[in-house]
């Protein structure tokens, strides 16, 4: 269980920070990038979950949002003697996560019109808002691949992560009237106002 008494501990005041396990490493670190972006994503599902206000689909996102703070952990503790196994005292994303998630998107898409050209990001404020947390999503996963370098890390998170940019997706067609008020590309089509 999490007890924060004090917000400020003054123990990154030299540039680093402390991970599950102890260790510590810099805040300028490709781990701490990612673990930072997947929170940046987490707080940009937070405003499409304001923006879909009473909408069922709100439900699904807290949950993800849920699943980022899992996330967030499972990212900041190091693989341990038995890799990237849960236990009681080891957090971590695990397929049945990324299997949900996978579920919903299926069962969102089955509504949805087949794509016949790119999505500019908008249609409704709800969209845009599902929009906008989809390419952070994708960030954060790029980040979390750029830190694959640097240390091994669970891949059901890494998974995960690039699961939930899809999810955004189709959640952002599916509230923009299954599509019917997606703001399609047109190649070329501003040229001429040049």
């Amino acid at each position: 269980m999490v007890k924060l008494n004090k917000i400020y501990t003054r123990t990154g005041d030299d540039g680093t920070t402390g991970l599950v396990d102890g260790s510590r490493v810099s805040k300028a670190s490709a781990l701490m990038q990612a673990i930072g972006d997947v929170d940046e994503a987490n707080s940009a599902i937070g405003v499409a979950v304001v923006a879909l206000g009473d909408d069922p689909l709100a439900v699904a996102l807290e949950r993800i949002q849920n699943d980022l703070f899992d996330l967030g952990a499972d990212l900041a503790t190091p693989a341990t003697d038995d890799g990237f196994a849960p236990s009681e005292m080891v957090l971590r994303i695990v397929q049945a996560q990324v299997e949900r998630l996978e579920r919903e998107i299926d069962a969102m898409n089955v509504h949805l019109a087949p794509l016949r050209s790119f999505i500019l990001p908008g249609g409704s404020p709800q969209a845009a808002a599902l929009h906008l947390a989809r390419a952070v999503s994708r960030r954060a996963e790029r980040s979390a691949v750029a830190a694959t370098h640097d240390m091994p890390l669970n891949p059901a998170a890494l998974a995960y992560v690039n699961r939930l940019s899809d999810f955004l997706f189709v959640a952002s067609r599916a509230v923009n009237q299954n599509g019917a008020g997606d703001v399609l590309w047109r190649p070329g089509a501003t040229r001429a106002q040049a």
